[in-house]
């Protein structure tokens, strides 16, 4: 994989796009590689490294809008994305910042990291939606699995909150370096984070499982993220719009899970299963 500062990016402007349907592009647009995405009121850009990019698949996700494309030139996209990023308030419970944000912090828990071109800011619905259902599981004692862990944040969310191991895994190198450093400047101990791009989860049993990734993939592990719970434990699934909750709680249904909760936020939603047996 290239430096960040090597890369060339297309820059898709979207145009005349109601602000209801910009989550669904994204939703849509992530699962073909785009990585990063900036939403106005009737506008949106995404984001896609040059050598991903394919334009018969843009089109046939966004065949109803006009777009135009922008090749944005070779530059230090680190400083880029740390540029737009801003702190982030989840209620009362968590405030995720970087090192450089020198705010007031009032919440519970403070968590810092380096944003890079990686998934889990904590700008996104979905992340909001599985930290405040964190909030709400006693992680004292338990072991953790995050799958598709990006930044690391629920990760690192999950240590704060008394877990005794955390497992995250990504099939992306940048985010698996990207996770590794921000474990450091949060003073993790109990998170270790690998890089896996196979079809099978790594072994073992987990208490809690924090899946926040997308309907393709979680449909695809279903019967894994079942197997990978213990008896009893919790699995938490996001990166979905609520037209995905029907065919995800049927697929886990099937599997073994139990719906017990569920929370929306701006279209997205965050679906709680229990393993009973």
């Amino acid at each position: 994989m290239l430096p960040l500062y090597l890369m060339q990016y297309i820059e898709v402007t979207i145009n005349n796009v109601e602000e209801d349907m910009q989550d669904i592009l994204v939703a849509q647009l992530s699962e073909i590689g785009y990585e990063g995405f900036v939403q106005a009121a009737d506008s949106m850009q995404a984001y896609i490294d040059e050598t991903t990019f394919n334009e018969d698949d843009l089109q046939s996700i966004t065949n109803a809008y006009t777009y135009t494309l922008n090749v944005i030139p070779k530059q230090n996209w680190n400083a880029v994305w740390e540029g737009n990023f801003e702190p982030v308030t989840v209620e009362d419970f968590c405030t995720i910042r970087a090192d450089f944000h020198n705010i007031d912090v009032t919440t519970q828990y403070d968590i810092i990291i380096t944003p890079k071109m990686s998934f889990g800011t904590g700008h996104h619905a979905t992340t909001q939606l599985v930290m405040l259902k964190m909030k709400d599981i006693d992680f004292k004692g338990k072991k953790v699995f995050d799958f598709g862990t990006g930044t690391g944040v629920l990760a690192i969310l999950a240590e704060m909150l008394g877990a005794a191991s955390v497992l995250g895994i990504d099939n992306d190198e940048w985010s698996v370096e990207n996770a590794i450093e921000n474990l450091g400047r949060n003073n993790c101990s109990k998170v270790v984070v690998e890089q896996n791009n196979t079809d099978t989860l790594p072994e073992g049993s987990f208490d809690v499982v924090l899946a926040n990734i997308n309907r393709h993939i979680l449909l695809q592990y279903m019967p894994q993220l079942y197997s990978h719970t213990t008896i009893g434990g919790t699995v938490l699934m996001s990166g979905l719009l609520i037209s995905d909750k029907e065919i995800i709680e049927e697929a886990a249904t099937a599997a073994g899970l139990e719906l017990f909760d569920y929370q929306e936020l701006n279209n997205w939603i965050v679906l709680a299963f229990k393993r009973n047996s």
